[in-house]
């Protein structure tokens, strides 16, 4: 059984976007920029932005972090993002998700420039992903198929299983992995909360994706010698024992389902890095596409 460290693989991808960057600014050029906008103080956004900021500063990229009220209008949320998509300065936007109720997040999503979309939400960028096309595909998927990548992990012809049918996650990554790139070329199939003999199709998974929050769902009688275990849950749990007054579980029963696999991501630490690693990767992207491809 081997670990799929996403510490490590998301740190060599960094040190290599680090070095990309570098050059750029020796050469007097453009580095990357990211926006991000804040609404509210919900405690598990704060620490993901702090991330994703301190990720842009690790590489070199420039970063904005904009704050908005927990109460702030659509109309004026909706604005910000249009200066932000006006600012030639600014190659990547992302809105912190989840929004308080009063705000509709397609709206949100809709509005940002497709050229500055690197979450990946936008409808023209998942067209041009259903599609096989360039574009900027949602920063967990795309980190978990980095993650594949990094630890070579063989899917061809495999047999994955995706639970979770998320537009974030679930549905991208089905669509990924049935892809016809490297990773992919699985045969893909999607379970959700009305899949009849859902440990039955787990138990005969190659690979298993695990998106539905739920701590510890998936356990050791539904996966099979050999299988290859992603978890993308992250929920946290009471544990009066931890300073914190809480631990971080995922989708996966870990102890009890690891030794049953060839690879498996260990919770935190897996998948979390790899999102972040991703994130930067689409707003690097953006800057090349905006700066430097259109000049050649």
């Amino acid at each position: 059984m081997q670990i799929l460290n996403g510490k490590e693989a998301a740190q060599a991808i960094k040190d290599s976007l680090k070095l990309n960057v570098a050059q750029l600014s020796a050469q007097g050029k453009e580095v990357p920029h990211l926006a991000a906008i804040l609404v509210g103080n919900n405690g598990a956004s704060e620490t993901y932005v702090a991330a994703k900021v301190k990720a842009c500063e690790e590489v070199g990229f420039k970063s904005t972090l904009v704050r908005a009220e927990e109460n702030i209008s659509s109309l004026k949320l909706l604005d910000m993002i249009r200066e932000l998509n006006l600012d030639p300065d600014v190659d990547g936007i992302l809105v912190q998700l989840p929004l308080p109720k009063h705000i509709s997040e397609e709206e949100v999503i809709n509005t940002i420039d497709p050229a500055k979309d690197v979450d990946g939400f936008h409808p023209s960028n998942v067209g041009r992903m259903v599609l096989g096309q360039s574009t900027f595909v949602p920063a967990t998927p795309y980190g978990i198929m980095l993650l594949l990548e990094h630890y070579k992990v063989e899917t061809k012809g495999k047999h994955a299983v995706v639970i979770g049918r998320s537009h974030i996650v679930g549905r991208p990554m089905s669509i990924l992995l049935s892809g016809s790139g490297n990773p992919g070329n699985c045969t893909v199939t999607i379970c959700h909360s009305h899949t009849h003999n859902l440990k039955e199709i787990c138990q005969s998974a190659d690979i298993i994706v695990a998106a539905l929050g739920r701590p510890e769902f998936v356990t050791a009688d539904m996966v099979k010698d050999g299988a290859v275990v992603i978890d993308v849950g992250i929920t946290r749990v009471e544990d009066p024992t931890k300073k914190s007054g809480f631990k971080l579980k995922g989708d996966v029963d870990y102890e009890n389902v690891a030794p049953k696999c060839s690879y498996i991501t260990p919770v935190p630490g897996g998948v979390g890095p790899m999102t972040i690693a991703a994130l930067m990767k689409n707003t690097f992207k953006s800057c090349a596409l905006k700066h430097y491809e259109e000049s050649q």
